[in-house]
């Protein structure tokens, strides 16, 4: 019988440089982030502060140009913390995106295994 985890931090929110217009690479705006990971068979356990700590960093190198950027540098991150890991999602959030219309938000995805 397979016995797999999954493991997710819901909304986890930021103010952040993220962008490439100029006003956004001097005022922080709020970013989004879900993180989920599956963890192998087994009983694996993986302390959740240590995911959000790589969630958390990822904002403290400056500014970001885009979404996508953000969403790697967490999965990889992710997948290097521990071997226990076997796949991870990274859903980011950027709700104040400079379009002509109306948006909820603007999101990107980035879904990574161990196996890559």
């Amino acid at each position: 019988m397979s016995n797999q985890r999954e493991i997710t931090l819901s909304a986890m929110r930021f103010h952040a440089l993220v962008g490439i217009v100029p006003h956004e690479r001097t005022v922080p705006q709020p970013i989004e982030i879900d993180l989920r990971v599956r963890l192998g068979e087994g009983d694996a356990v993986i302390d959740y502060r240590a995911l959000y700590e790589i969630v958390a960093q990822t904002f403290l190198s400056g500014p970001i140009d885009f979404l996508e950027q953000v969403g790697d540098h967490i999965a990889q991150r992710t997948l290097d913390h521990s071997s226990l890991i076997r796949s991870v999602r990274v859903a980011v959030r950027k709700p104040h995106v400079a379009l002509a219309g109306p948006l909820a938000y603007a999101e990107v995805v980035t879904e990574r295994s161990a196996d890559d």
